[in-house]
């Protein structure tokens, strides 16, 4: 693989339930509502589950994402091919928290930061929307 080795571990809080980060955390059908910055593979399923396998893209390079654990809060993706690592997603009321380690061409703290203010801005928006 080439790039260098990078990590990241971010938290931050939001104004969500556990509930709510659990549906948009670990539910790939959900995930191109808020990174909309990535496109996904076809047929994504409504829950993770161990062994599962995906493909998102960020412009030209894919990513493979299977998933290697799933507990009530936090499941963890082993990464693959544009990023060789992995993301693990952590959360609670009220906060989020992604730790995220591999070798990559991308800018991975970018792409990581980026993804945690989609997900707050659609969190948000989803609460603005009920109240």
């Amino acid at each position: 693989m080439f790039g260098t080795f990078q990590q990241s571990n971010l938290r931050i809080e939001v104004n969500a339930s556990e509930a709510a980060l659990r549906s948009s955390l670990a539910s790939p059908a959900q995930f191109p509502k808020w990174l909309w910055f990535e496109r996904f593979s076809a047929g994504l399923p409504d829950a993770v589950r161990p062994g599962l396998t995906f493909k998102s893209w960020v412009g030209a390079i894919a990513i493979h994402h299977q998933v290697e654990l799933v507990e009530p809060n936090r499941v963890r993706f082993l990464l693959s091919q544009g990023i060789d690592g992995f993301h693990e997603w952590s959360w609670g009321d009220g906060w989020i928290q992604s730790r995220i380690e591999g070798i990559s061409v991308l800018p991975i703290n970018l792409g990581q930061t980026l993804s945690l203010l989609c997900l707050k801005q659609f969190l948000s928006q989803g609460i603005r929307d009920q109240g």
